[in-house]
């Protein structure tokens, strides 16, 4: 397993080791006491969504003492994975960092707590897996607008297909400070 630190601390990019055979491929996608020396807590909820190609989830996040880890990966497709640092004091706040995941580059990525994820489906049929160590809470659930000019974000996507609740998040100015650093 290989791991490499992002422009953002704490998340980072997690490479399993995959065997290849004739009879296909096989990886460990988790293992607790690896991924708990990584310092990832234990997971309580996994997610699972599945996309068309062009669809943009982003950018969601939970505030205390609500909030969420998430150890994501793409099950079947490719997605351009977002994180952004929401925590006011934070030497990157407002920035983001950017990763392909596939199915066939079976990265994961690790996301802490005080940063806001989204992806975009690259290719129909994207299914997308979160492993969270926080239950999901609706009135805790905050997000930042995925096409904010302030934060630069290329998706990717000429036309994004969006929900109108993603395209009605606050702008990272407008946002609560929440998370703190």
């Amino acid at each position: 397993m290989q791991i490499k630190k992002t422009a953002l601390e704490g998340v980072v990019i997690i490479e399993p080791d995959v065997f290849t055979d004739e009879r296909g491929e096989f990886f460990e996608a988790f293992q607790k006491e690896r991924y708990e020396e990584l310092g990832i807590p234990p997971f309580v909820q996994d997610n699972i969504s599945v996309s068309k190609k062009g669809v943009i989830r982003a950018l969601h996040y939970q505030i205390p003492p609500f909030e969420q880890g998430k150890l994501v990966t793409v099950l079947a497709g490719r997605a351009l994975d977002v994180v952004l640092d929401v925590r006011f004091g934070s030497l990157t706040f407002g920035k983001h960092v950017t990763a392909e995941l596939s199915a066939d580059n079976h990265r994961q990525l690790w996301i802490p707590p005080g940063f806001a994820h989204g992806f975009a489906a690259l290719e129909e049929g994207t299914v997308f897996s979160y492993k969270c160590t926080g239950a999901y809470s609706k009135t805790h659930e905050r997000g930042v607008r995925f096409d904010d000019p302030a934060l630069g974000i290329d998706w990717g996507i000429e036309n994004p297909i969006v929900t109108a609740r993603d395209k009605a998040f606050p702008l990272l100015k407008d946002i609560q400070k929440d998370f703190t650093f």
